[in-house]
């Protein structure tokens, strides 16, 4: 696979993947809250509404104290897990922007020309947002012992917490990734393409979500640039972290495909050699 990197980078010098980045952006900007609140609220189905709150309790700290970032989580969670099912009906078609938006992404830096394909996309995240409470039980599952480790202060309870963390979120990103590059994308890999670059790209948003938290540990004032309104620049920074984590996971679909190009090549070439013929 060495030729993999140059297939990447020739791919990627005829598309603007920036701009690719800040178009799935926006669609997740739209479709991210209402996103959450789905899950959160068909969780309350698995887990129930009280332990939902004490895991929210428990998120809030083992986030940063003086990010801001718990006590918003922790809010957000608490309203939609009382939330009706009307809203949530209503967050769910919002929520279904997501698919149109990676859809459209995928397509365009495929080069595929399809009809329909806003809804296309939204039909086939539908299944990724029927599992997302078990994704979001997951990753809110191990709170109550992030709070632990990190309460402690000590580097060693520290670093296993982020470790923990960082294999949790490996997990709960890596499935819906593979899910979209076989099934939201118009032209998919194979199944274990999917899953293999999936998880390869998984990892590193992995990572990159770590490294939002320990962004958020820093004591930088994010309302500076806004004139001290720090609600404006939180977002801001929160939109910013996003842009970058769609950036590696259209560059992780980007050679997931071109590592499925060069394996059909090799194979084609392969046959061509065990017929006898020359190699064109």
């Amino acid at each position: 696979m060495g030729a993999l990197p140059w297939a990447v980078r020739s791919q990627l010098s005829r598309q603007d993947l920036l701009l690719h980045g800040a178009a799935v952006t926006f669609y997740a900007a739209i479709a991210g809250v209402p996103m959450l609140m789905l899950a959160v609220r068909l969780a309350t189905l698995v887990v129930g509404e009280e332990r939902i709150r004490y895991l929210s309790t428990t998120l809030e700290a083992a986030l940063p104290r003086g990010s801001g970032a718990g006590p918003v989580a922790r809010t957000v969670i608490d309203q939609a897990a009382s939330t009706s099912w009307f809203v949530a009906l209503f967050a769910a078609f919002a929520a279904s922007l997501y698919g149109e938006g990676l859809r459209r992404a995928y397509g365009s830096l495929d080069r595929v020309t399809e009809s329909r394909t806003g809804w296309r996309g939204r039909i086939a995240v539908l299944p990724v947002l029927a599992a997302a409470p078990l994704l979001l039980l997951a990753v809110l599952g191990i709170t109550p012992l992030l709070a632990t480790l990190f309460s402690e202060g000590r580097p060693a309870a520290t670093a296993l917490g982020v470790y923990v963390a960082l294999n949790v979120d490996w997990i709960a990103v890596s499935v819906p990734l593979a899910w979209s590059f076989r099934v939201v994308a118009p032209d998919p890999p194979s199944w274990r393409l999917a899953l293999v670059g999936g998880f390869a790209t998984g990892a590193f948003i992995s990572g990159f979500l770590q490294g939002f938290t320990l962004f958020l540990w820093l004591p930088i004032d994010l309302g500076a640039p806004f004139g001290g309104n720090q609600a404006v620049g939180g977002w801001t920074a929160v939109l910013l972290w996003v842009w970058l984590l769609h950036l590696v996971a259209l560059l992780g679909y980007v050679a997931t495909q071109q590592a499925g190009r060069l394996i059909a090549t090799r194979r084609e070439v392969a046959e061509i050699v065990r017929r006898g013929e020359p190699v064109p």
